[in-house]
């Protein structure tokens, strides 16, 4: 897959945004990752909204858009934001095919050489320059790529200063950026309870792939969750529908058993049991030693009730998407997987990654790459002394019987 990258302090992210965003895609890039700073050294010292609610706002903007994901490395790591941590970063955790773009407006171009190991960041990315300014294509000492991107006239400061003058800003943001900014009352606007109605019936997102039921549930799913978990679960549901794309199953239900999987992760003690026993089923000794594994059995619970999901295959995905169990279908094993190997996750294996995005990892068959990633859990866990669930290791014998026997 091949990435473009578009960092910002996105205070707010705006319709401008996502033009330029968007317009690299024809040059073959499958995905833009945002990358909202946390200080950008271009700016003075940090104002404007929190990093929480900046990254609230990113993501009601690609609600549902697969063409889009964040990463919130910059917010992470805090301080001043250099572009070259980031690239190193970032491809650490990601698998690319060829080098990822850097895209920057040529309001930027002119300083580019005087940025930190400016050297260095060209070694790493492909620098895709886009119109800003002028459609006037200005000759740099560095190679690049220019965008020649229709110029919206228009930035985050000028949103916000038609949000403070009472001007007509609506049109200017996407419109799950725009209920946000009224339901709280940003940058000095008319505060406006949301309406649930309105809010279900309007999708987030662009033409991405998503289903309107499935943007639908995904704005839900955001406004269960802090921003890092709901980073988490929208990083596993897109990696969940490109390997189902791969394997020629389902990429919706794969991306909305995604979405869902850690619906409950934040519920309290009782109210995750509380759900988790509608299944009719009793607690093992191993549920109520690490009452936290509930969650799967909880989400897969509630997603049913709440959405009316009754897809067995997205249910079992759901359900088994931290313990595994022996029998497990296609779509629940790619669910296991993206989960164990999402991007936000620091604690991965990089060969993990390789595998399963490289084309090394391309050639294995599904059940191969489950194998893979299976052993590597119960490997870690074991080395660590951490327990490991009765499923997993009943998984892990019944696959290694399948390979002896």
């Amino acid at each position: 897959m091949k990435y473009a990258i578009l960092g910002g302090s996105f205070d707010p992210i705006h319709k401008g945004h996502l033009s330029m965003a968007l317009a690299v895609m024809p040059l073959g890039y499958d995905r833009i990752i945002l990358v909202p700073a946390y200080q950008s050294p271009f700016k003075p010292a940090r104002q404007g909204e929190t990093a929480e609610i900046r990254l609230l706002m990113l993501l009601s903007a690609i609600s549902g858009d697969r063409r889009f994901t964040v990463d919130a490395c910059e917010v992470r790591r805090q301080g001043i934001s250099y572009t070259i941590d980031t690239l190193r970063d970032i491809r650490e955790r990601y698998q690319f095919d060829g080098r990822p773009a850097l895209i920057f407006g040529d309001d930027l171009a002119e300083s580019f050489p005087r940025w930190k190991d400016a050297g260095l960041i060209m070694r790493e990315a492909d620098i895709v320059i886009a119109s800003r300014l002028s459609q006037a294509r200005v000759q740099y000492s560095y190679p690049c790529t220019f965008l020649g991107n229709v110029i919206m006239e228009l930035s985050s400061g000028s949103v916000r200063e038609m949000i403070q003058e009472g001007a007509d800003w609506k049109p200017l943001v996407p419109d799950g950026v725009r209920r946000i900014i009224e339901s709280h009352g940003l940058y000095g606007a008319r505060q406006v309870l949301p309406d649930r109605a309105e809010g279900q019936a309007e999708s987030g997102g662009g033409t991405g792939g998503a289903s309107g039921m499935i943007r639908s549930i995904e704005d839900e799913v955001r406004g269960m969750m802090n921003p890092y978990r709901f980073i988490h679960s929208r990083n596993v549901a897109l990696h969940s529908a490109d390997i189902a794309g791969r394997f020629g199953l389902d990429c919706g239900g794969a991306y909305l058993a995604g979405i869902t999987h850690d619906i409950c992760k934040e519920f309290d003690h009782g109210s995750m049991v509380e759900y988790a026993l509608r299944d009719g089923l009793t607690l093992s000794g191993f549920e109520r030693n690490n009452p936290s594994l509930l969650h799967g059995r909880a989400a897969a619970m509630l997603i049913q009730e709440k959405f009316g999901i009754n897809d067995e295959a997205v249910i079992e995905a759901v359900r088994f998407h931290t313990t595994g169990s022996p029998g497990m279908g296609p779509l629940a094993k790619i669910v296991y997987i993206a989960d164990k190997i999402e991007a936000a996750r620091t604690t991965v294996d990089p060969r993990l990654r390789q595998i399963a995005f490289s084309g090394e990892g391309k050639t294995l068959s599904l059940d191969a790459l489950f194998r893979i990633v299976v052993d590597a859990v119960v490997t870690w866990l074991l080395e660590r002394g951490l327990s490991v669930a009765d499923e997993t290791l009943k998984l892990r014998s019944g696959i290694i019987h399948e390979e002896t026997s």
